[in-house]
């Protein structure tokens, strides 16, 4: 794939969602720290790229699915910072008024349809949301996100045949950090990479620097215009890295400190700043985006924790309620 240069604009968009991203996940594993909070937290930190360029090349009505450590999916893909981390907080005024927590974020106004706690369970449901865009002809595109790990699911196989078979418009988005949870992606599959995996199901499939906004923009791009073309779906593997263990408070000690010392040299968060900074964009245009962040983070952080939790009655409402016949 050749790159080809992007325009200010959609740098500028890709930082911004890069920086709430980046600022929230900062926000949350201080509120953990202090004893503010106490949640199962995934970090996302060095992977923000990824999603906010993914996003970007989307259309808001287009739907996303993604899993329990997708909280930069959720965000990239525009679900409001209060109610998303008041969610988390498990408070009433969370998305899911406090029922789904972290691990089922819900958020239908942004398009982010399914949060899934399953490893690779996004995967068929996302196949599921093309064939009714399919069959409507509403022109969306689904996103489903999942890593490197979810691609030994049974999930993942069942879903990308269906959706090849069928010409979906779904792009599968593995973002792979090279770590299933705590084990190194070479210890789990005899292939080189995941986007092979995908070219054996008959699909489209394309491997990319994740963390390269230029790249992996360009990489959604052209996955999103061939699905609404109605020529089916696309996967992409954006190589990343994490910072943090699996889960936040995991020390991540199975990771090779060189290989964790030379991913943060890499860090795509400074780096896509510079890449601005070189492409012509004023330094105080950046300065002003992450103030404004900032101030939204902070408001939203308070109005998780000053919110209150969910009614007991909350356990009867929202749940599918039917009578079996004799």
């Amino acid at each position: 794939m050749k790159k080809q240069k992007l325009s200010n604009d959609v740098l500028v968009d890709i930082y911004r969602r890069t920086q709430k991203i980046y600022q929230t996940d900062v926000k949350f594993r201080s509120m953990i720290s202090s004893g503010d909070l106490a949640i199962v937290y995934y970090s996302a930190r060095g992977q923000e790229v990824v999603s906010a360029a993914m996003m970007a090349a989307l259309e808001k009505s287009d739907y996303l699915v993604t899993i329990y450590r997708g909280i930069h999916d959720q965000i990239a893909k525009g679900v409001p910072l209060k109610p998303l981390m008041a969610e988390y907080a498990g408070k009433v005024t969370g998305t899911c008024r406090g029922k789904g927590g972290p691990m089922h974020i819900t958020h239908p106004e942004s398009g982010v349809m399914v949060t899934t706690g399953i490893v690779g369970s996004g995967i068929p449901i996302a196949s599921g949301l093309g064939l009714a865009s399919q069959l409507s002809g509403d022109g969306r595109v689904t996103v489903t996100c999942f890593g490197d790990g979810a691609t030994n699911i049974g999930a993942f196989h069942e879903g990308v045949n269906m959706a090849s078979l069928w010409n979906l418009p779904v792009i599968f988005l593995c973002q792979n950090n090279l770590y299933g949870e705590h084990t190194k992606f070479e210890y789990t599959s005899n292939t080189e990479t995941v986007a092979e995996r995908g070219a054996a199901y008959g699909i489209r499939s394309v491997r990319v620097n994740g963390n390269d906004p230029v790249e992996m923009y360009q990489a959604a791009k052209e996955a999103a215009d061939h699905a609404r073309a109605g020529k089916g779906p696309t996967l992409i593997e954006a190589m990343t890295f994490r910072f943090n263990g699996h889960v936040f408070g995991d020390p991540g000690g199975y990771i090779p400190k060189e290989e964790m010392a030379a991913a943060k040299k890499a860090d795509p968060v400074p780096l896509l700043r510079q890449h601005l900074l070189g492409s012509g964009v004023e330094e105080s245009m950046l300065d002003e985006i992450d103030a404004e962040i900032e101030v939204e983070v902070e408001e939203a952080a308070k109005f998780a924790l000053e919110s209150g939790d969910p009614d007991i009655r909350e356990n009867q409402i929202d749940v599918y309620d039917y009578e079996v016949s004799a």
